[in-house]
């Protein structure tokens, strides 16, 4: 009997990775042992293994480099309307493997470093993960730039390149421990410093106010570095760019203090301003207000418009020379799309830069404004929205705090004439908001100063309409959209699921990989193919989050371990379905409830695994520093993915995603993207249990009584005895009594309220596994029903319908085609 393939061996065999087409070997051989000559290494005998990644980063480079020139030529060409999206994430993961699979030369550097007597797999372990984001907001905004360069789009992602990404995190004793995360220590072969496009930009100082208009003098100077990083689209020869600005103090940063002795000191304060792109804040779903997180929002829309407006200017290819200086153009060559609302100041510097430097009328310039600027917004919780205080404001950036008052002051002076002696809309709607400290509300500002408004699911955009924002809908119905989100399927399939694939691509042909759903056929042809992929003695269910948050309730996903635990006890000679749990996720460090949920989860997963009547039947796994790397290797492991926010809470998800294209069942609430995939795959292929929004707006009217279900269900209340008496904490009795009292007495998401739908829930699950035909079924109709979450739709609407531009499938030449 033949041993079954590795996925090492089954990566060497697999068509829809590409063997048409692919490099010279001995080329890429030849390359190879160039790059690392060119390391100094001069003896391959002293290479270490990261020399080797180098060389093969390096040479992989080589072959983006031809396209990535090619690409901006043709940009400045054809001069198309260029899309930037702005974000202060990009959370890329690891760059060798994607750029091979997207060039089709993934086989031909396998079989070079096979011939060299070097392992691709243990080489591509070396690179480090560019964790420059928290979850769902920054990798969505690495989705998206792979989108936009498969479907031709000329677009630039603009973000900060942070020194330290998202925190490494350990477990220490059942604890979250952070470590910095310097991924930068060994170099990064993807990027390029762009010196000569360095751009100041102001801090503090006052404005003064001049017959011909404001000036914003006395200002603190920091220098935007920017670093370049190539975005290849999917076989099409197009490579788009990723531009990461770093901060640098000027030379003459506050060196007048050199002739009274203070010079040492005054080089040493060059950090101050070099702080601004040292840390990503790790809060996700949080607002923190400090004043360095507003530096980095400004520093990175300051840098940014100095960069699209320099473009804009001068379209010919090298040319620094202006040739376009009608600013009526703008909103024809140029959208902007701001991520949340992080990059908000982009509206106000846009004004400034209109109004000020290009001495625009104050009415025209915010017609181009208007008409330049869309909003994506990606929360409904209140805690998240950003509301700056004025006081900072008027410290840090003096002339723009002018600009959002005058926003506002017409604002409301519209508000007014349409809606006459509404005195509590003006408040509502007011851009500034008063009571205790002024504030700027930064969603209002997006709203106010965009002509596109979308949330991110169905769901999620009706209730902006019928709630967060309903006033501005009222008034602006036309602003407001949905854009579903989607994945990248190169990324979260071919290159992490590449059995599968190949599966899919034997069924469809390897089209489907750029946007493009299965139809009634194909379902039925994968039905046929039975593929049996499911078929495994453990169900292994994955929460899958990036971040641990109350919201996406881990601790109702605790109380069915507990459950299921006790059953087992209760019963140890039933017939139990096997069951790995497996839940990632980190804390934000100042997240105390966070951060004790993962310790309830650790200490659970101890008493659980050590106990010898339980044996194999049920295991529960903690999924340390859990990362884009770690997300591509358990996607493909799960059967089961829970996705059990709350009603009304979760704006969309990706990881539901990509659990779904990846084969696992959905065991979900109706929230977020959960509703659209059920509808894409059929309910009865997904587990749909728990309160719908109605019904959480209706029990927000009525109360919400935790009591109430502790009392009625007695598994619960065993449960969560056993939490509060210190069973899985017997050296610390009352260890977790802060969470059982915020279950207990102050529970925003309710969990109670669906622990006994979501129990049942779970047997259904535990019955169906045990029919591993009936289960596959279910496997291959959401396969199939996964093509709409793909990110090319996503990025295919918002081209067409935000940014006015047509998507297109065309292949640019390669390098060494004739042009």
């Amino acid at each position: 009997m033949s041993r079954p393939l590795s996925d090492h061996d089954r990566r060497k065999q697999i068509s829809v990775r590409g063997l048409a087409g692919v490099e010279n070997v001995s080329d890429l051989k030849t390359n190879f042992n160039r790059h690392l000559h060119f390391t100094l290494v001069k003896d391959r005998n002293v290479a270490t293994k990261r020399d080797y990644y180098f060389a093969l980063a390096n040479t992989v480079r080589d072959h983006l480099v031809g396209r990535w020139i090619r690409t901006q030529q043709h940009y400045y060409e054809k001069d198309p309307k260029r899309v930037y999206y702005l974000s202060l994430e990009f959370y890329m993961g690891r760059t060798l493997q994607n750029t091979m699979v997207n060039l089709a030369m993934e086989n031909a550097c396998d079989e070079a470093t096979y011939q060299l007597g070097l392992d691709m797999e243990e080489l591509e372990e070396m690179e480090e993960d560019a964790g420059l984001g928290n979850g769902g907001l920054g990798r969505l905004a690495a989705c998206f730039l792979d989108s936009m360069a498969t479907l031709g789009l000329a677009a630039y992602g603009y973000g900060i390149r942070y020194e330290f990404g998202i925190f490494n995190q350990k477990i220490v004793n059942g604890w979250q421990v952070e470590e910095a995360d310097d991924w930068l220590r060994y170099g990064n072969p993807w990027e390029k410093a762009r010196p000569e496009y360095m751009r100041p930009v102001h801090f503090y100082g006052r404005t003064e106010h001049h017959p011909d208009g404001v000036k914003w003098v006395d200002t603190q100077v920091v220098l935007a570095l920017p670093y370049d990083t190539p975005v290849p689209g999917y076989r099409n020869n197009v490579v788009n760019t990723m531009r990461l600005w770093s901060a640098k103090a000027p030379c003459e940063f506050n060196l007048k203090d050199f002739n009274i002795g203070g010079y040492i000191q005054a080089v040493l304060d060059r950090n101050l301003a070099e702080n601004i792109s040292r840390v990503l804040y790790p809060n996700d779903n949080f607002f923190e207000g400090k004043e360095l997180r507003l530096k980095q929002e400004y520093f990175v829309v300051a840098a940014t418009l100095q960069d699209i407006i320099r473009r804009f200017k001068a379209s010919k290819f090298g040319s620094r020379e202006i040739v376009r200086t009608d600013f009526s153009k703008l909103p024809e060559k140029v959208a902007i799309q701001l991520n949340d609302t992080h990059p908000a100041m982009a509206i106000p510097e846009l004004m400034r830069v209109l109004v000020d430097e290009e001495k625009l009328q104050w009415e025209k310039a915010w017609d181009i404004c208007v008409r330049t600027c869309a909003y994506t917004n990606h929360t409904v919780l209140p805690e998240a929205l950003e509301r700056w205080p004025v006081p900072l404001l008027q410290h840090l950036l003096p002339r723009h705090l002018e600009i959002i008052f005058e926003i506002n002051r017409r604002h409301l002076e519209r508000v007014a004439s349409l809606y006459p002696g509404d005195v509590d809309r003006l408040r509502r709607m007011s851009l500034v908001e008063e009571g205790g400290q002024k504030r700027v509300n930064m969603a209002h500002l997006c709203i106010v100063g965009s002509h596109a408004v979308n949330g991110v699911a169905r769901i999620h955009s009706d209730i902006l309409k019928a709630t967060v924002f309903k006033d501005f809908y009222e008034m602006d119905p036309h602003k407001f959209q949905n854009k579903t989100n989607g994945i990248t399927p190169r990324r979260w399939l071919v290159m992490c699921n590449p059995g599968l694939a190949e599966v899919i691509a034997e069924v469809r042909g390897s089209t489907f990989l750029t946007y493009s759903p299965l139809g009634s056929n194909d379902v039925n042809d994968l039905l046929d193919y039975q593929t049996g992929k499911c078929t495994d003695s453990k169900i292994q269910s994955i929460e899958n989050k990036l971040k641990i948050h109350e919201y996406k309730r881990q601790l109702l996903n605790c109380l069915h371990i507990i459950t299921y635990y006790n059953r087992i006890k209760k019963e140890p000679n039933k017939q139990w379905t096997p069951r790995t749990i497996m839940i990632g996720g980190k804390a934000a460090p100042g997240y105390h409830t966070a951060k004790m949920i993962i310790r309830l989860i650790t200490a659970i997963g101890e008493v659980v695994n050590n106990d010898p009547v339980v044996g194999d039947r049920l295991k529960v796994i903690f999924l340390e520093n859990y990362r884009v790397t770690l997300a591509e290797k358990a996607v493909p492991a799960a059967d089961l993915s829970e996705q059990i926010s709350t009603a009304g809470t979760e704006a969309s998800g990706t990881g539901n995603m990509k659990f779904m294209l990846n084969g696992a069942l959905t065991i979900g609430t109706m929230d977020g993207a959960n509703v659209e995939m059920a509808e894409e795959a059929g309910e009865r292929n997904l587990f749909i249990f728990g309160m719908r929004v109605e019904d959480v707006e209706a029990m927000d009217k009525k109360g919400y009584n935790a009591s109430e279900y502790y009392n009625r269900i007695p598994e619960l209340k065993q449960a969560m005895d056993q939490i509060a008496g210190g069973f899985f904490s017997p050296k610390q009795p009352d260890l977790f009594k802060d969470i059982v009292d915020m279950l207990m007495h102050h529970d925003r998401f309710k969990v109670f309220a669906d622990y006994e739908d979501y129990i049942k829930c779970q047997e259904k699950v535990n019955a169906l596994y045990k029919n591993p035909k009936e289960w596959t079924k279910k496997v291959i109709h959401n396969i199939a029903g996964s093509g709409k979450f793909s990110s090319d739709r996503t990025i295919a609407q918002y081209a067409r319908e935000i940014w006015g531009v047509e998507p297109s499938l065309e292949k640019i030449p390669a390098p060494d085609d004739p042009q």
